[in-house]
């Protein structure tokens, strides 16, 4: 592999820093899915308290802070987990200023979650790209500290990285990691270090088919910062371009990019809600999609599926529970 400017020991640092502020989060084991010596354990970072594994990567960058920066502000550009996580960490460190500039169609109980948290919320764009594009140029002009979300930033990838050593301690013989794919930095964070721990594991994306930002990024070899959406999606934390830190690296670390219905993916929220009880948002699901639409190309015997957040809109998962009946 080439050299580049993140590493596993940025990860290995970023758990020293920030395993103090946060709870492990649970390694449950399914009750509905594998047979025999085939397993299968959902890693519960929907119940981070931001409900989101956005709060890792948000509370490592912002220890790194000077004074400076921390009295200047921080502000983000958010679809809503990535806004929450920056809130909670800001009040953890007693950061008082906080800005979370969202697009317009952000669910509303995300939005709720960043005002609990001390969030000032601005709606900025129709969709996510629209509201970084707006957003970045704002952040510039009143002078706050920005916060990435995924694109380049070294301590980001980081904090998100330190998933996979926390579940290589709980579980030791997992072999495969499925992990839903939006901008990349959490697939990359968790890719570098579960390769450095474990060479031989397996670490498999997972995206919807409304947006497949990587897939195409990867194989047309272009970096693509925008992606449209194909159709609707429930899938939020999903949509949009990639990062470029993932984009340079992500190829070499992961061994498959599996692209999964949206309708699964509803299947699978509606599964994990009612059957394995625990509450789930889209982009989450997707994993769990995966093995339902494809459970040999995902492969492995003992699987962990990352459930990244689980801040679902509350009118979308009625709608999704009335329609399983």
């Amino acid at each position: 592999m080439r050299n580049i400017p993140f590493s596993a020991q940025d990860v290995l640092a970023a758990y020293d820093t920030i395993h103090s502020y946060l709870t492990p989060t649970p390694l449950a084991e399914s009750l509905y899915l594998g047979t025999g010596e085939q397993r299968y354990f959902f890693k519960l970072e929907s119940e981070q308290p931001v409900r989101s594994f956005k709060i890792r990567g948000a509370l490592n960058k912002m220890c790194s802070l000077t004074s400076s920066e921390r009295t200047r502000g921080v502000a983000t550009v958010s679809s809503g987990n990535h806004g929450s996580a920056v809130g909670y960490a800001a009040r953890l460190l007693g950061i008082e200023r906080k800005l979370v500039i969202v697009p317009k169609n952000t669910p509303q109980a995300k939005i709720d979650r960043i005002v609990f948290y001390g969030g000032q919320v601005f709606r900025m764009g129709n969709n996510y790209d629209e509201a970084h594009a707006l957003g970045i140029e704002y952040i510039k002009t009143v002078g706050m500290t920005y916060i990435d979300a995924y694109y380049e930033d070294v301590k980001i990838y980081a904090g998100q990285g330190t998933i996979a050593v926390e579940l290589l301690a709980q579980q030791a013989d997992v072999d495969t990691i499925v992990v839903p794919i939006g901008g990349g930095g959490l697939i990359t964070g968790i890719a570098v270090a579960a390769k450095f721990l474990k060479p031989d594991i397996r670490i498999i994306g997972v995206q919807t088919e409304a947006c497949p930002a990587m897939v195409r990024a990867l194989t047309d070899h272009v970096f693509y910062e925008n992606y449209p959406v194909t159709g609707e999606s429930i899938c939020d934390s999903l949509v949009g371009g990639v990062g470029k830190l993932s984009y340079e690296i992500l190829g070499d670390y992961i061994d498959d990019i599996i692209v999964v219905r949206e309708q699964t993916i509803r299947r699978a929220v509606q599964h994990m809600i009612l059957n394995e009880k625990f509450v789930v948002e889209g982009g989450s699901a997707a994993t769990l999609a995966a093995v339902f639409d494809d459970a040999e190309r995902v492969g492995g015997r003992k699987i962990a599926l990352v459930m990244s957040g689980g801040n679902i809109d509350a009118g979308l998962m009625l709608d999704l529970l009335r329609s399983s009946r």
